[in-house]
């Protein structure tokens, strides 16, 4: 259930949880749609048969297509009213700890690690762990920054 901030709340909501994202199915349509994107076409990617006999038995996501899901986790994860804007502005860390079977289902967990002011308005740096249905080790952790205007 997606939660909701006010803008000028977010500065004591710091080490909390802001919220959890919507479970994202992960198929092998969505993979060979970021492998066009991307021009990423590795086999264990794209090729069922062949990863089929590789170290995961299946195809698995792009990293960077776990990355790129972010924003859509965060949107159904939590909202900031009292802003006209926000934007992505980065990452400090990221690191993919398990591969994405695909086929797989994952959502963000959101926890606020720093709200610092700047020039109209705050700056956001997110914990975030993506979770895999099924496995008990998180798939990717990353350290989200952006940007919120007032």
């Amino acid at each position: 259930m997606k939660k909701t901030y006010r803008f000028d709340e977010l500065p004591e909501r710091v080490g909390q949880v802001l919220g959890t994202s919507d479970w994202i199915t992960v198929d092998q349509r969505r993979i060979d749609l970021f492998a066009e994107a991307t021009e990423d076409r590795q086999w264990i990617h794209v090729d069922p048969q062949r990863a089929a006999e590789g170290p995961f038995k299946t195809t698995i996501a792009h990293g960077f297509l776990t990355l790129s899901l972010l924003p859509e986790f965060g949107a159904t994860a939590f909202e900031v009213t009292g802003t006209r804007m926000g934007v992505n502005y980065g990452l400090n860390r990221v690191r993919f700890t398990s591969p994405v079977p695909a086929g797989s289902r994952l959502r963000g967990h959101f926890k606020l690690l720093a709200c610092d002011a700047i020039e109209g308005g705050v700056q956001l740096t997110c914990e975030v762990t993506v979770e895999c249905e099924g496995m008990a080790k998180p798939v990717c952790i990353a350290e989200s920054l952006g940007r919120r205007y007032h």
